[in-house]
């Protein structure tokens, strides 16, 4: 039997750090929903400052998973595009988030009350 720490864990571990790290999940939600420039996240992403916003799309391009592309016009535009890499992990999230839907939903079931 393998230890938990084997080669895979660290990078397992890095993955849902940087995912489960706040607003993170959003971002790459709003990415792969069709979000290119930066007001269009923010208009997705109810609540999340400009600077947070920045921050995680600067984490997101660092790690692989979001490309950022300067558009030479006047004004100069900045678009931001999920990679194949970012597309693979929506890929990979989606089995988690149905889970976490239907988790909320037997938890909103439990809490009503019968009769």
């Amino acid at each position: 039997m393998q230890s938990i720490n084997d080669d895979t864990c660290p990078s397992f571990e890095g993955t849902l750090e940087l995912i489960g790290r706040r607003w993170t999940g959003s971002v790459v939600q709003a990415a792969a929903r069709g979000a290119r420039r930066f007001g269009e996240y923010r208009a997705m992403i109810d609540g999340i400052s400009d600077r947070l916003l920045s921050q995680r799309l600067k984490e997101l391009e660092a790690a692989g998973l979001i490309d950022r592309t300067v558009v030479p016009s006047t004004p100069v535009q900045i678009l931001y595009q999920l990679t194949a890499e970012g597309q693979a992990l929506v890929v990979a999230l989606q089995p988690l988030s149905q889970w976490s839907l239907r988790r909320s939903g037997s938890r909103v079931t439990k809490e009503v009350p019968v009769g």
